[in-house]
């Protein structure tokens, strides 16, 4: 067997007493150790995860900033045709495509019941009547295509023109005969 370890004497007595032995202090260290690891390990995943948070939310960032730009250049875009169909001659050319022609001179209608002005039908200018052309595909001695002649400026066929639109403003506008004549009510 081995010797029993000689006591200590003086100053590394003293030390002795100070410091625990050897033998209880490993096993008070190994928690603590397990817990150092432990957080350290939790800190690392917990930065990992956040990092990847972030770098998905910068991605959906950028893909949100380019859908917004796509957006205002399409906004764009149409703001272009819109301001494009808004001008004057735009709205005159539509207008008389659909068949529309200029108002007559308005009347107007007192609080009374009176009528002031001299209403009038509108009527649409005289348009020169285009010259029936034989179609390319037709040949030199075959008779013009009587759709064609008939078809409007907007595309579909009607066998007379833009007089329809006259016409229907005829029936349901009054006229001149029919409304009675304008009196004052003594202003």
């Amino acid at each position: 067997m081995s010797k029993p370890a000689a006591p200590l004497k003086g100053r590394a007595a003293r030390l002795a007493r100070l410091m625990p032995s050897t033998g209880p202090s490993t096993a008070a260290r190994t928690p603590f150790v397990l817990l150092v690891v432990l957080l350290l390990g939790g800190g690392l995943i917990t930065l990992l995860l956040l990092n990847s948070a972030l770098n998905e939310g910068s991605f959906r960032l950028s893909e949100l900033k380019r859908d917004t730009t796509e957006l205002t250049d399409e906004q764009q875009a149409l703001q272009r045709d819109v301001d494009g169909r808004s001008q004057p001659d735009a709205l005159e050319r539509r207008a008389r495509e659909l068949g529309m022609v200029p108002g007559g001179s308005p009347a107007f209608l007192d609080p009374d019941g009176t009528v002031r002005g001299n209403p009038t039908e509108a009527t649409a200018p005289p348009s020169p009547s285009p010259s029936p052309t034989p179609s390319p595909r037709a040949p030199a001695g075959a008779a013009p295509d009587p759709d064609a002649t008939a078809t409007g400026a907007s595309g579909s066929a009607s066998p007379s023109g833009p007089a329809p639109a006259a016409e229907t403003d005829s029936a349901t506008a009054p006229t001149a005969e029919s409304t009675p004549p304008p009196t004052s009510p003594g202003r």
